[in-house]
């Protein structure tokens, strides 16, 4: 069974748009390295002062490898103007009818 990992972070979701725009290429390359690595689905999320990063993986190991080996991730967040780590979450995926 999958897991939904959450990442939230204080961050300006403005200028993470912004440099993703302008760094197309390196942010294809974090997904597709994602994907290699594992990842089901990948997506982001802005809110006031926020960003959150919505991710399926096969299981929170597999994720973790990734996230702490990645070395573009940083220059990301940097751009986004985080200052601390993410706080990350971990849910059980529930397969239910009606989900789509």
């Amino acid at each position: 069974m999958s897991v939904i990992i959450v990442m939230r972070f204080q961050a300006d979701p403005t200028a993470l748009e912004q440099f993703a725009n302008a760094n197309a290429e390196l942010m294809e390359g974090i997904s597709s390295a994602g994907q290699a690595a594992g990842a089901i689905r990948h997506s982001f999320a802005a809110g006031e002062g926020e960003v959150i990063v919505i991710d399926e993986w096969p299981d929170e190991v597999t994720f973790q490898k990734f996230f702490e080996s990645q070395p573009d991730i940083p220059k990301v967040m940097q751009a986004a103007g985080v200052q601390s780590a993410p706080e990350i979450s971990s849910y059980r995926k529930i397969d239910a009818p009606g989900e789509f």
